[in-house]
Protein backbone atom coordinates (compact mmCIF):
# COMPACT_ATOMS: atom_id res chain seq x y z
CA UNK A 1 0.00 0.00 0.00
CA UNK A 2 3.08 2.19 0.80
CA UNK A 3 4.46 2.02 -2.55
CA UNK A 4 1.20 2.75 -4.82
CA UNK A 5 0.50 5.85 -2.58
CA UNK A 6 4.02 6.99 -3.06
CA UNK A 7 3.90 6.37 -6.78
CA UNK A 8 0.68 8.19 -7.00
CA UNK A 9 1.61 11.36 -5.16
CA UNK A 10 4.84 11.63 -7.47
CA UNK A 11 2.69 11.26 -10.42
CA UNK A 12 0.63 13.75 -8.77
CA UNK A 13 3.44 15.97 -8.65
CA UNK A 14 4.90 15.46 -11.78
CA UNK A 15 1.44 16.18 -13.38
CA UNK A 16 0.80 19.04 -11.39
CA UNK A 17 4.34 20.76 -12.51
CA UNK A 18 4.17 19.67 -16.12
CA UNK A 19 0.66 21.38 -16.03
CA UNK A 20 2.26 24.89 -14.41
CA UNK A 21 5.09 24.38 -16.90
CA UNK A 22 3.01 24.16 -19.56
CA UNK A 23 0.32 27.28 -18.85
CA UNK A 24 3.20 29.47 -17.97
CA UNK A 25 4.68 28.88 -21.37
CA UNK A 26 1.54 29.76 -22.99
CA UNK A 27 1.02 32.89 -20.96
CA UNK A 28 4.80 33.84 -21.69
CA UNK A 29 4.45 33.28 -25.60
CA UNK A 30 1.27 34.79 -25.16
CA UNK A 31 2.66 38.23 -23.75
CA UNK A 32 5.42 38.32 -26.33
CA UNK A 33 3.17 37.96 -29.35
CA UNK A 34 0.92 40.70 -27.65
CA UNK A 35 4.29 42.98 -27.21
CA UNK A 36 5.02 42.17 -30.54
CA UNK A 37 2.25 42.95 -32.45
CA UNK A 38 1.25 45.94 -30.79
CA UNK A 39 4.98 47.35 -31.50
CA UNK A 40 4.92 46.49 -34.97
CA UNK A 41 1.41 46.82 -36.65
CA UNK A 42 -0.16 49.21 -33.93
CA UNK A 43 -1.54 52.62 -35.41
CA UNK A 44 -1.97 56.07 -33.74
CA UNK A 45 -5.34 56.30 -33.59
CA UNK A 46 -6.91 59.42 -35.47
CA UNK A 47 -9.49 61.55 -33.78
CA UNK A 48 -10.15 63.96 -36.50
CA UNK A 49 -12.34 61.83 -38.77
CA UNK A 50 -15.33 63.07 -39.90
CA UNK A 51 -15.83 65.03 -36.82
CA UNK A 52 -15.89 68.84 -36.82
CA UNK A 53 -14.04 71.04 -34.54
CA UNK A 54 -16.49 72.28 -32.56
CA UNK A 55 -18.02 68.65 -31.45
CA UNK A 56 -14.18 67.59 -30.99
CA UNK A 57 -13.61 70.56 -28.65
CA UNK A 58 -17.39 69.97 -26.92
CA UNK A 59 -15.85 66.05 -26.52
CA UNK A 60 -12.57 67.10 -25.10
CA UNK A 61 -13.65 69.99 -23.09
CA UNK A 62 -16.19 67.46 -21.13
CA UNK A 63 -13.69 64.85 -20.70
CA UNK A 64 -11.26 67.29 -19.09
CA UNK A 65 -14.35 68.73 -16.92
CA UNK A 66 -15.15 64.76 -15.59
CA UNK A 67 -12.22 63.34 -15.15
CA UNK A 68 -10.26 66.44 -14.23
CA UNK A 69 -7.77 66.04 -16.90
CA UNK A 70 -6.80 62.55 -15.57
CA UNK A 71 -8.22 61.11 -19.19
CA UNK A 72 -7.14 60.85 -22.79
CA UNK A 73 -9.29 60.35 -25.46
CA UNK A 74 -7.80 57.83 -27.47
CA UNK A 75 -10.79 56.83 -30.26
CA UNK A 76 -14.00 58.62 -31.25
CA UNK A 77 -16.51 56.63 -33.25
CA UNK A 78 -20.04 56.45 -33.81
CA UNK A 79 -21.83 53.98 -32.42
Amino acid sequence: MGDNLESALSLLMIGMITVFIVLALVVAIGNILIIIINKYFSKEPTLTQNISPQKLAAISAAVESVSDGQARIQKIEKL
